[in-house]
């Protein structure tokens, strides 16, 4: 099969050698084993284009494909020092989620979003009205009544109090291992593996686990977008009590994956 030349970070991926499994597995033994550079370089070299095939998720961002590129290759070497033999995990499956893991970190500590001044000033305005309401509803007000109060509105509301929030999204945190990261957005992001759609039936099975309400909950947070505030005054309950169920149903889902 011939491959199209694309030169990244000096190198023509076009001439990339790509392993076998088994021949990934024999020079993992043969590395772990003597400590061999050469074995590590050829395991190196060897899942280049896995390195390329995982951040073209990450293209169209604006970002350097030569930095990412090099970022990416980070993340394959730690799946290299790190990758444990004696369980039966196809390094591949493996090595997929450290680089995406060491790409997210990358583009989280070096490109923070920055908040504007006008939607920050929003957002203290919509928290103080919101508390003011809390004590004079003696319930927490909706989006519609903080809106009403401070004379803004409805979506610069929402906008301001998510731009302020902690993010909730599927990039949350599913387990560590020697400080590398593995997500829940990596167990199905690709659907085109037998491993994506097997940890797929997983997620799917733990959150039918899940009480009605929890999985109320996250339907609305995370498939329709909704903020706490909204999900609170839809079902009847306070923000706090959404949290609450939230990470709650969270922690479920990664306690069964």
């Amino acid at each position: 099969m011939a491959y199209q030349k694309v030169v990244i970070s000096g190198i023509d991926t076009s001439k990339l050698e790509v392993l076998k499994e088994s021949e990934k597995m024999q020079l993992l033994r043969e590395y772990q084993d003597t400590g061999s550079k050469l074995a590590r370089d050829r395991l190196i070299q060897g899942n280049l284009r896995l390195v390329l095939s995982v951040i073209q998720r990450f293209s169209g961002r604006g970002e350097d494909m030569d930095d990412l590129f090099q970022i990416g290759v980070i993340g394959l070497m730690k799946a290299i020092e790190n990758f444990d033999l004696t369980k039966e995990v196809r390094f591949s499956t493996y090595c997929v989620p450290m680089i995406s893991g060491e790409l997210r970190r990358y583009l989280r500590d070096y490109h923070t979003v920055k908040v504007s001044r006008s939607l920050r000033d929003l957002a203290y305005k919509a928290m103080q009205a919101k508390e003011q309401l809390t004590l004079a509803y003696g319930r927490e007000p909706n989006v519609e009544d903080i809106a009403q109060r401070i004379g803004e509105e409805r979506a610069d509301v929402v906008m301001a109090l998510e731009s302020v929030s902690d993010p909730v999204s599927l990039f949350e945190p599913l387990y560590s291992d020697s400080g590398d990261t593995l997500y829940l957005i990596d167990q199905i992001s690709d659907p085109n593996t037998d491993e994506s759609w097997l940890h797929e039936m997983t997620i799917r099975e733990a959150i039918r686990k899940l009480s009605p309400r929890e999985q109320s909950i996250l339907n609305r947070r995370f498939l329709q977008g909704k903020t706490q505030m909204e999900v609170a005054s839809e079902i009847g309950i306070s923000q706090a009590q959404v949290s609450r169920l939230e990470k709650g149903a969270i922690a479920k889902i990664k306690a069964e994956i």
